[in-house]
C-alpha cells in the first residue's frame, strides 16, 4: 500500500471514495457531483488530499482544509474527511492517513489539526484518541446552516 498526495490523475479514484464517504453520512450517491467537487478542490488548491492505493485500487483518503488561528497567528488544518472502504478496514489505513495528515501539518508549520465526527462513530473516536486527539471541552461549536 502506498499513500500519495492526490493529483489530477487521482481525481476518479478519490471521487469514488468521496462518494462512498458521503453515502456513509446518509447522502444520496452522486458520483458526478463528487467528481466535480474533488476536481474543483484540486484545481483551486482549496484542500490537500491524501489517498491510499493498494495496487491500483483506492482504499482510503483524507481531505484537509486550511484554516488560521488568530490567537496564535499561525496556520491550522481542518481534517474534514476521512474514509476507508469497508473491505480494507482494520488494516491500519485510517491510522496511516491520520499520521500523514499530522506529518503534513507539522511540515507546514501548523499550530493544530482539528476534526469532528458523528457522535455515534465510536470506532473513529477510539482511533483519534489513540493517536492523541483530545475532545474539546473548552468551546461549544455552533453552525448556521445557510442552504440545504
Amino acid at each position: 500500500m502506498e499513500i500519495v498526495q492526490a493529483a489530477m490523475e487521482d481525481v476518479d479514484g478519490v471521487s469514488s471514495l468521496f462518494n462512498l464517504y458521503r453515502m456513509f453520512y446518509q447522502q444520496e450517491s452522486d458520483l458526478e457531483g463528487a467528481r466535480t467537487y474533488i476536481k474543483q478542490r484540486m484545481e483551486n488548491k482549496d484542500s490537500v488530499i491524501f489517498a491510499v492505493k493498494d495496487s491500483q485500487n483506492y482504499v482510503g483518503f483524507t481531505q484537509l482544509y486550511p484554516a488560521f488561528s488568530s490567537i496564535s497567528m499561525k496556520r491550522a488544518w481542518i481534517l474534514n474527511d476521512l474514509y476507508v472502504v469497508t473491505e480494507a478496514r482494520k488494516q491500519g489505513i485510517g491510522e496511516m492517513l491520520l499520521n500523514k495528515a499530522k506529518e503534513y501539518a507539522i511540515e507546514t508549520g501548523a499550530k493544530s489539526l482539528s476534526l469532528s465526527t458523528a457522535l455515534d462513530n465510536d470506532s473513529a473516536q477510539r482511533l483519534y484518541e489513540k493517536l492523541g486527539y483530545k475532545r474539546d471541552s473548552q468551546f461549544y461549536h455552533y453552525e448556521l446552516v445557510l442552504t440545504e
